[in-house]
């Protein structure tokens, strides 16, 4: 079987992407597509390169789960040790899975196919084994949502600045995209911002948008804030805080704080 450098980056691309972003919607990992994007065109790159090495046995398989989980590494966003092999663990479960289930395929089918050298080339259309692949995509969006806390919407949330907190309830808002500083913001309503700040040393200011348009806000960075949920406390150290003008309301809370 002849094969093309261009085709096996491109196929190898495809189906480490698909694999990666099933296991980081499977995890609720909340890495961005760029990220994962990049991740898989090094593991393209390394699958089609990978022959040259001639290595085999151990060494080979070495190499190859190596290889993986840098891949896993570059591709997600983590706050702890915990999480990588969450997502990594996934990864490599939805890896053996889709191989396995392409080969039975192509075999049942009396396809060719190249394995075992790195890639998997199938020698039909590219759609057929992307087939295979967008299937465990929409698996893994329900093995997600089973996985997923049935924990009210709202939360009870603490906001620590020096000896001052305030106590206010607050949601995740997967709409929340405000950084300040490389940092996620979240927003409280000004009436609790006052109670553990004094709004007019504060120099730092957010822009953010909403169906109102684009405006600017007061951003300070609170010692910790502490986000409860059932009998699970999620503590999260230097946290970026915006003040909303509204006087009153609940906080909404940026889903980069979300425990992984």
């Amino acid at each position: 079987m002849q094969v093309y450098v261009e085709l096996a980056l491109l196929e190898n691309f495809c189906m480490d992407f698909t694999l990666l972003y099933c296991a980081k919607l499977t995890c609720g990992n909340h890495a961005s597509v760029w990220r994962v994007t990049a991740a898989s065109a090094l593991g393209a790159c390394f699958a089609v390169v990978f022959p040259l090495f001639g290595l085999s046995g151990l060494w080979s398989a070495a190499v190859k789960i190596v290889s993986g989980l840098i891949i896993c590494l570059l591709g997600g966003k983590f706050r702890g040790f915990k999480a990588y092999l969450k997502l990594t663990a996934v990864f490599l479960v939805f890896t053996f899975v889709l191989g396995g289930a392409l080969i039975a395929i192509f075999s049942l089918a009396g396809l060719d196919y190249s394995a075992g050298e790195g890639y998997m080339l199938s020698s039909v259309p590219i759609g057929i084994p992307m087939f295979g692949a967008l299937v465990l995509v929409i698996l893994a969006r329900k093995l997600a949502l089973r996985l997923k806390k049935t924990d009210k919407a709202t939360v009870k949330c603490k906001i620590y600045s020096g000896e001052k907190y305030v106590e206010l309830s607050g949601f995740y808002d997967s709409g929340n995209k405000v950084y300040h500083s490389g940092q996620p913001v979240s927003v409280i309503p000004m009436i609790s911002a006052l109670k553990i700040i004094d709004e007019s040393r504060i120099k730092d200011e957010v822009k953010i948008h909403t169906v109102a348009g684009s405006k600017k806000i007061k951003v300070f960075t609170a010692d910790k804030i502490e986000i409860y949920s059932g009998d699970k406390v999620n503590v999260v150290n230097g946290v970026k805080i915006g003040i909303s003008p509204r006087t009153a309301g609940t906080a909404v809370l940026h889903p980069d704080l979300m425990e992984d």
